[in-house]
């Protein structure tokens, strides 16, 4: 008796082809997702396939930051995201949140709490 075997694809992969579905699909203009750095080859080959504009930050020997979306996105990204996501600014953290489409006002209370943070680290040197 012949058994066919199926593949499931890894988590981390499923979920990327769902970004890059809602990407195609316009619900979302940009995506930001962090895996590991073993499915970059096949991601590369997937939005290059596409035509998907991307950026890809290390984060780790093990893990990437994975933009993708809309080229002119993707440039603005380049510009913003000059450090690890941990280390921006947070004029710099409010702006890649705005490009992302998180809620603005939300946004708006991320950045000015990190910005009394970040006033604060100043004046005690």
């Amino acid at each position: 008796m012949h058994q066919s075997i199926l593949y499931t694809p890894p988590a981390e992969i499923r979920i990327f082809l769902n970004h890059v579905y809602e990407f195609k699909k316009g619900v979302r203009r940009m995506v930001l997702y962090t895996l590991s750095k073993e499915y970059e080859p096949f991601v590369k080959q997937r939005l290059e396939g596409q035509g998907i504009s991307y950026f890809i930050q290390e984060v780790s020997s093990t893990k990437i930051n994975l933009f993708f979306g809309h080229a002119l996105c993707m440039e603005a990204v380049k510009r913003v995201v000059t450090v690890p996501l941990n280390e921006l600014s947070p004029e710099q953290d409010f702006i890649l949140g705005a490009l992302l489409g998180y809620d603005l006002c939300q946004q708006c209370e991320r950045f000015c709490s990190k910005k009394e943070e970040h006033t604060s680290i100043l004046a005690v040197y």
